[in-house]
This record gives structure tokens, sequence and C-alpha cells, in this order.
């Protein structure tokens, strides 16, 4: 029995069939709480390289200025929405002076600098959910969003599908030791907008379970367009001075903005200067849209419902404008001849003068607190009222309170009433002919 026995100690602990279930489902609660965490993770990392590739397929050849914009843009979505029905509604509306009509509306100017080019507000509004993946991958990591876009922008060099033309100047520089494909509209005022075939422009498609975005040209602004070489090209928006006034430093990976373009045609909103030309995003106006990863909610976020916050305030009027208004209308009615203010202050003072006599004449007394005989009648009909229960005079039991005297022969008559009525009855409270009412010292005496 002792050797038995050491021997299973020696062998080790003998767990039984119980115990390997328990530690089978305790392994398998692990990998299920490491796949849900990696599974988080994914959803909100950044975008992978095919995603952006997909995303960026219809933009990528746009000049470097219309594509800087509609990048800025992408990030306040609402606004988009809102400027694109503008757009629709005035569909000849094009240019620096589409965007001169809408100073006063609240979006962001990257935003209203796109109503120069309605054909690119009405595609955008068409594919809300890649505008927002879009303005969503431009936050997140803007340097490798750019770097996507050059490397797109080689695949259709490559594919012989970018070149320079009548509509457009196509160039390579070198930007902090890195080589860049530059695009510019031929002529600066002259802006041509491109719709592509992306499985065309950028030859065989690199990543077959991604397939690229396609933008569909709206027919009003590609009317009768066929595509050469997986491009089509829209009438010429002319009357641009102004309007294009955003741009890259490739070589450091930042949206810069042309300061005198810029001030020259947001005119009511020039808060950018030389120091201060990069841009910045703008959480205030993402509205409800809310951010896709960590790193934008944690640097926007906060910002944002601060924003809201404000605005719920001013709806309510905590940041003094009701008050404002109040008092403009005030100004208003004083100018016209009436003064609310002293009106009411005029009423206050007289209802205070009357509660002051009445509180005197009932601390004085005697001659002054003496009524005529028309309130003594009145008096004494209130206090009969009262007796039977049916008074709603408010003035005439006043009355009789002020006069102590009326009071007293009130209710001398009122005993000398019951005293007779009791001698008619027997002593009943009724008297004999049973046909008159006897209220407790009540009836009217003439």
């Amino acid at each position: 029995m002792k050797t038995a026995a050491l021997h299973r100690t020696a062998a080790g602990p003998n767990w039984g069939p119980s115990w390997g279930r328990l530690l089978r489902a305790l392994l398998m609660l692990t990998l299920c709480a490491i796949g849900m965490m990696g599974a988080a993770r994914s959803a909100d990392a950044t975008f992978k390289d095919e995603e952006l590739d997909q995303m960026l397929a219809p933009i990528a050849l746009y000049p470097d200025s219309l594509l800087s914009q509609i990048l800025m843009a992408s990030t306040y979505p609402s606004d988009v929405k809102e400027a694109a029905a503008w757009s629709k509604a005035h569909p000849d509306e094009k240019g620096d002076a589409a965007v001169k009509q809408i100073e006063t509306k609240p979006w962001e100017p990257s935003v209203q600098s796109l109503v120069a080019f309605p054909q690119v507000l009405a595609m955008m509004d068409a594919n809300p959910g890649d505008v927002q993946r879009l303005g969503d991958a431009f936050l997140a990591d803007p340097a490798h969003l750019m770097d996507r876009v050059q490397f797109m922008r080689k695949k259709a060099q490559e594919a012989g599908n970018l070149k320079a033309n009548e509509q457009q100047k196509v160039t390579t520089q070198t930007e902090n030791n890195k080589q860049v494909i530059i695009i510019e509209p031929t002529q600066p005022q002259t802006v041509y907008v491109p719709v592509y075939q992306p499985t065309v422009v950028y030859g065989s498609w690199w990543y077959p379970t991604y397939p690229p975005y396609y933008w569909a040209p709206p027919p009003y602004y590609y009317p009768g367009g066929a595509f050469v070489a997986g491009v089509v090209w829209g009438a010429a928006i002319v009357g641009i001075h102004n309007s294009l006034w955003g741009g890259y430093n490739w070589g450091h990976h930042s949206v810069d903005i042309n300061v005198n373009r810029y001030n020259n045609i947001n005119v009511s909103n020039r808060h950018i200067t030389n120091n201060n030309n990069s841009f910045k995003h703008n959480p205030e106006r993402r509205k409800d849209v809310p951010y896709r990863d960590a790193k934008s909610r944690e640097q926007y976020g906060n910002k944002a419902q601060a924003a809201g916050g404000k605005d719920r305030d001013a709806f309510k009027g905590k940041d003094g404008q009701r008050d404002a208004d109040r008092a403009r209308a005030a100004d208003t009615l004083k100018d016209r001849g009436a003064d609310p203010v002293a009106g009411r202050e005029k009423l206050q003072g007289a209802d205070r003068d009357k509660a002051h006599q009445a509180v005197n004449k009932v601390d004085r007394g005697g001659a002054d607190s003496r009524p005529t005989q028309r309130d003594t009648s009145a008096s004494n009909r209130a206090a009969n009222r009262g007796s039977s229960g049916g008074s709603n005079s408010h003035s005439g039991a006043l009355s009789g309170v002020h006069d102590s005297g009326a009071s007293r022969a009130n209710a001398s008559r009122g005993q000398a009433s019951r005293g007779s009525m009791s001698q008619h009855s027997g002593g009943g409270g009724r008297p004999a002919g049973g046909g008159g009412r006897a209220g407790g010292g009540g009836g009217r005496h003439r």
C-alpha cells in the first residue's frame, strides 16, 4: 500500500476527466477573449492600404488643390450634405461667383469652396458612405493617405494614362528626398473635373477582393461624355480666381493653404495667417457624426461634445442672447412711446399704495374708518349672506371688518330675530306656518 501511494505521488496528481474538461473550457474562453480583443483592435485601427486605394480611386488624379479641398471637406459630412442640396437647387452656379453667394452659410470653408464645382458635390452627395470613410481615413493618418495618393498616381502614369494635356499639367518633383507627382490645371482660372474608370486608368487592379470605388458622373454636367483611356472630361469650370486655395506639402505630409486666395474668398472667415496656414480640423462642425478611430475620438471627440453643450446652452439662452433680444425689444417700444418697464413699476406702485391705505384704515379705526350709509348697507347684506353661506363679495366682507360698530349691531339684531322666532314656533327652529326658511340668525331684515 505504501509503495503504491508513493508511486502515485511520483507520477503526479490524478486530475481525472472532470479536471480535463474544465481546463479545456478555460482554454476556449481565453482564446475567445483574445479573438474578441483582436477584432476590437482591428475595427478601431486605421485603414489598410487596400481600403485606402479603394476609396481614393475616383479622386487620386484630381488637381492637387481640388483634391486637398475634397479631403478637408470630407471630414464634415453634414456640411457636405447641406452644400450639395444648395448646389442641386442652383445647378448653374459655379466658380467664385457661387462661393460668394453662400459666404454667410455656417459650413466650413473647405465645404463652401466646393460649390464652385457642383459636379464634385453631386458625386459626393451620391456616395455619402464613401465620403465619410474618406474623411475618417484623412483624419486618422493623413501622411499615410497622401503616400497612397502618390502610389496610385505612379500606377496611372506607368499605365500610360496620366499625362499632361490641355486640361491638366503633370510634373514630377523631388520633395524631402522623395519623388512626387504634381497635378495642376493647365490654366489656373479654368478647371476640368475628370471622371475615371479605375480598372482602366490604373491598369490591372492589384486588390481583387477590394475593387475600386467608382463615382458615376452626373449627366447634367457630363452630357454625352465618353471615356477615352479610362477618362471622361466634363465642361470647364471657369472664373476660378480664389476658390482653389488648398495644396500639399508632399515632402512634409501636410495640407497647406494659400493664405491670399483663402482670405480673398472667405471674407467673413479670415482666420488663416502665414504662420497658421495648415489644415486644422474643426470638431464643432462635425455635429453628430462620430469619429471612427480611438485617436480621432481622443483628439476631437471631447471638443465636439463641448461644442454641442455650448450649442445647447445658446439654444436655452445661457449665452445672454435672449436677454439682449429682450433689451432691444424694450428699447424699441420706448422709442415708440411705450415703456413696459415704467408701466410695470407704475402698476406695482399703485398696488402698494392701495395695500398701505387698507392697512392704515384697519389700524386707525374711529372716525376715519366709519363707512358711509351705502357702505354700511353693503356690509349688512354681505354679513347676512355670509351667515347663510352665500357671500362671494370680497369688498363687502372687508367693509364689515372695518366697521366694528355695524358688526355689533348686526349681531344684536340677529339675536333678537332668533328670540322672536323661538317664541312664535314654540322653541323650534322652523316657523309655525312651515312656509318660510329660517337660517341660524340669517334672514334678511328690512
